[in-house]
């Protein structure tokens, strides 16, 4: 057992070094929700009414947490509900998940690169009851890539990310809710 611990360390720290993409597959825990089927009471779809209060463009500098620097702005500029609706710039790592499987409990798989650079070539999401929720595409020479944003994204040139903030008549709280069937 001390051996597999020593060599997985080993193997880690090596990739850390080299610079390496590191995956990792995480197995949500399962809840009583999982087995359930869908409720004939939730529609298949509804519709959320609501108009843009204000656009708020927010610039993020060199080294900043991207994921971090968003959420201060949410609370500092003081909102509930937006959506996210575009942004741009560059960074110097990422760290995001996506899903990985097709049944409950849910699966991701979270992706960290130290030292892999990437552009920012789309962003979107909501801020809902002033939780962010935000999805963000990265390019870089090999192609395009993203999932759900997570900490320890470091900003290299700058970010731009524009939101548009919702009337407080906005209910989001079950637009996200994936126990909401």
């Amino acid at each position: 057992m001390i051996k597999f611990i020593l060599a997985f360390l080993l193997l880690t720290f090596t990739n850390m070094l080299l610079g390496q993409e590191i995956r990792k597959e995480i197995v949500n825990a399962a809840t009583s929700f999982d087995q359930r089927a869908n409720s004939d009471t939730v529609p298949d779809a509804y519709a959320i009414n609501s108009h843009f209060d204000r656009i708020l463009v927010v610039r993020l500098k060199h080294q900043s947490d991207l994921l971090s620097g968003m959420e201060t702005m949410v609370r500092l500029e003081n909102f509930r509900n937006a959506v996210i609706l575009s942004a741009i710039g560059s960074v110097r790592n990422y760290r995001y998940h996506t899903v990985s499987n097709r049944t409950f409990p849910t699966r991701n798989v979270f992706v960290e690169n130290p030292t892999g650079p990437a552009d920012i070539t789309s962003m979107n999401g909501y801020v809902i009851g002033g939780r962010l929720h935000a999805h963000v595409t990265f390019a870089d020479s090999t192609g395009a890539f993203g999932g759900h944003l997570e900490m320890g994204t470091t900003v290299f040139t700058f970010a731009i990310v524009t939101f548009g903030i919702l009337g407080e008549n906005a209910d989001l709280g079950r637009a996200d809710d994936k126990t909401y069937r």
